[in-house]
């Protein structure tokens, strides 16, 4: 499993941007993503579950694909778009590249991208900082600039077929296409701009006024075929919008704005993610009780409950609130994630041995997240799994690109497991993976 996220992890670091990013990890967030994803994926022949869409923490305009299974769009897009159908046509925009091969073409370019960069782990989950959420995908890559420019170029042949597939994906699915050309617009005048001051997105996607004319005239060829946007989608968009602005705005601003005003679901969200920022723990637990009266069995308003109990130092409330959100959430790993941690915190014999069987299945579900993997070596290590907590920490450097530390780690694990177990073979693709990627960067 570890050398096969690194696998992975190679092609996404030759395009991913020097400096660290951070890229929202949060269940309720990749819920809302699912549900607008869900019509696009179809449309373009994709299974529902094939493609993942990750939010970068950036505010900055941006959206890319580098693999056949991730889209990533920034945060700072996702806030500028004003409804559901305007992020599904960014969404089509990026699965049309995939649908078209456009990848092939770039994986070649890839190849070359490797001679001159220093190939790092390009996709790793990291902890969050404290009162941003509860856990946050790091992507940490070291490539040089003109590596990302080989990998990152599309030609404007590219950008017009991407946009008239996409076109055609959400007239299947009954979205209007005229949110296309409000995406688009955004971007007017980038171009004109000093390549330093474009968005990235004008840097990536080559913007024209021949291609806005074209996409108008798409759009007006497919006029009459959508269908209102489902309540649902609408709903899940503004519930993510509400959340990320409770978390990415700055919270004495954000209590004054109109949307964080009354008694609406949304409004309250905003309010308890901003007051939770303060911190005013005590008057969040009360916009969060007020939300589960409106919906007792949602898991994600149970979970933001139990991160807003153990981060004011209430593990024990927190542990039920985080047990609720994994039986209503279908065992999801961020919601058992989150159950381990307030389990670690309560520091009982029970309860040790309890957050290791959690983490351990949450880490079967996701493999990558280091902050699952600093509480499970943390878990194995009271439980007296010293060999297997080598393992855990081994893997989470492997994952954050310290690849000097995993083999060191990696190494004590060998000595410590039976040779031919599963600790031990984990081990030794954490060996395997660091030395390949050493091996690249020289």
């Amino acid at each position: 499993m570890v050398a096969r996220l690194f696998a992975m992890t190679l092609m996404l670091c030759l395009a991913l941007p020097a400096q660290a990013l951070t890229v929202i990890r949060d269940a309720e967030i990749e819920r809302s993503l699912k549900e607008i994803a869900k019509p696009v994926l179809r449309a373009a022949g994709f299974g529902t579950n094939s493609i993942r869409i990750i939010v970068i923490r950036d505010s900055a305009m941006n959206a890319f694909v580098v693999d056949r299974r991730h889209v990533f769009i920034h945060s700072g897009l996702i806030r500028r778009l004003s409804s559901a159908e305007a992020l599904q046509a960014v969404i089509a925009h990026e699965v049309a590249h995939l649908a078209n091969g456009h990848l092939v073409r770039r994986a070649g370019n890839a190849r070359v991208a490797s001679r001159v960069a220093a190939i790092g782990m390009a996709l790793s989950v990291a902890a969050a900082a404290k009162g941003e959420g509860q856990a946050a995908l790091g992507l940490a890559a070291g490539t040089t600039s003109a590596a990302r420019r080989v990998f990152f170029k599309h030609t404007r042949a590219e950008e017009a077929s991407a946009d008239q597939s996409a076109l055609q994906y959400m007239a299947r699915a009954g979205i209007n296409p005229a949110a296309m050309n409000d995406v688009l617009e955004l971007f007017r005048g980038q171009e004109a701009l000093q390549p330093g001051r474009q968005d990235p997105y004008a840097r990536t996607h080559p913007l024209t006024a021949d291609r806005i004319r074209a996409v108008r005239g798409f759009a007006a060829a497919y006029k009459g075929q959508s269908r209102p946007t489902p309540p649902q989608t609408a709903y899940w968009f503004a519930r993510m919008n509400a959340k990320l602005d409770g978390f990415l705005s700055n919270p004495r601003r954000m209590l004054r704005q109109k949307e964080a005003k009354g008694n609406s679901e949304l409004a309250r969200l905003r309010r308890a993610v901003a007051l939770h920022r303060q911190p005013n723990p005590k008057k969040a637990l009360a916009e969060m009780n007020a939300l589960l009266k409106m919906r007792p069995r949602d898991p994600y308003y149970h979970e933001l409950r139990g991160q807003i109990l153990l981060e004011s130092g209430n593990a024990g409330p927190a542990v039920t609130s985080y047990r609720n959100a994994v039986n209503l959430g279908g065992n999801n790993a961020l919601l058992l994630g989150g159950l381990g941690k307030a389990l670690l915190a309560q520091n009982t014999r029970n309860s040790n041995a309890e957050a290791l069987r959690v983490l351990s299945t949450a880490r079967g579900r996701d493999p990558g997240d280091p902050s699952l993997l600093r509480n499970l070596a943390l878990a194995h290590a009271r439980n007296g799994q010293n060999g297997l907590a080598s393992v855990a920490t081994a893997e989470r450097y492997l994952v954050i690109g310290r690849f000097k530390e995993a083999t060191i780690h990696g190494k004590r694990a060998s000595g410590q497991l039976p040779r031919g177990s599963n600790g031990w073979l984990r081990a030794q693709d954490v060996l395997a993976s660091a030395k390949a990627a050493q091996g690249r960067k020289r």
